[in-house]
């Protein structure tokens, strides 16, 4: 069953998610060290293993398209892939940017679909979990040829290899400064991260500069722009909004009834609701960040570049 498809979601801090054990179908792999989220959809593509002394420490790279539900009281990650597969995996420089050509031979190597190209936070065929369904390199029942026609043509290959993936490390963002329309209002806490859709509900923001612990919640949504090479996240919210919204206890597990205060606070749909739609059509670049992708989906719903709301 696809994963996006059942029950309700939790969410889950980053920093909590850090350290957990990812299991092969014969043995451990490794902990996880650092997430790599893309800069356009703000979803989760790749959790950084670090492995242990069996492969000497090497990082790793582990889609969540490989791993099961997670065994919460282990703190553990049941990935459908084997010792030997990771061992043999591209080695790809954790310490470097992720190109759209690393992604490539990763997901040749395993056999994945490519998650970009379509609609949605996974596209393709793709969701998280996919690999438990026997799909891709990992699968008992498929051949090579049916591989084959799971991914795009050898022509969309090439054009897509010509696009740097925009790939950034869920570490580095926090301690990013938060810029309000006004004026700085805090920087980032952390994330939390849908246990379904891999995708990042909304950034921790710590505003104890301005107001005595003080803890909120913005959505990816409601961001303007990033500037990575200034370490700022600017959204279109006010200091006054923001200083008014409801706090997010640190530790406190976040709750439905939560959310929909902090969205009817701003006046702002939740990314529950069928009909969402961003209210910002693009990232601007400030001066880093290409333009998000205009038609781009939250959950399935598209952004039509010529419907207002």
């Amino acid at each position: 069953m696809n994963r996006l498809d059942t029950g309700r979601c939790m969410l889950h801090s980053m920093k909590d998610l850090e350290g957990y054990t990812i299991g092969a179908t014969d043995g451990v792999i490794g902990h996880v060290k650092d997430f790599y989220f893309d800069d356009e959809a703000w979803v989760i593509r790749y959790l950084v293993v670090e492995t242990g002394a069996w492969l000497s420490s090497r990082r790793v790279l582990i889609s969540p398209i490989a791993i099961n539900e997670p065994n919460w009281s282990e703190k553990s990650f049941p990935a459908a892939i084997t010792q030997e597969q990771v061992k043999n995996s591209p080695n790809i420089d954790t310490d470097k940017p992720v190109s759209r050509q690393h992604e490539v031979a990763y997901s040749g190597y395993y056999g994945y679909p490519y998650y970009w190209g379509g609609g949605g936070f996974w596209s393709n065929g793709v969701y998280p979990g996919m690999m438990l369904s026997g799909v891709g390199h990992g699968g008992q029942d498929e051949s090579r040829t049916d591989r084959a026609r799971n991914s795009p043509t050898e022509g969309a290959s090439d054009r897509r290899q010509q696009d740097d993936a925009r790939l950034r490390s869920g570490n580095a963002i926090t301690t990013y400064d938060i810029h309000a329309t006004d004026g700085d209002i805090g920087h980032v806490q952390g994330l939390l991260i849908d246990e379904r859709s891999w995708a990042i509900r909304y950034l921790i923001v710590n505003t104890s500069n301005w107001w005595l612990g003080h803890q909120v919640l913005i959505a990816p949504q409601w961001i303007e722009g990033v500037s990575w090479e200034d370490r700022r996240v600017s959204v279109s919210l006010t200091r006054d909004a923001v200083r008014s919204s409801p706090a997010h206890p640190p530790g406190t597990r976040t709750q439905r009834d939560e959310e929909t205060r902090i969205h009817d606070h701003y006046g702002r749909p939740g990314y529950w609701a069928r009909e969402v739609q961003l209210q910002n059509p693009e990232f601007h670049t400030i001066p880093s960040v290409s333009p998000g992708a205009i038609g781009k989906t939250f959950d399935g719903v598209t952004k039509d570049k010529h419907h207002e709301l």
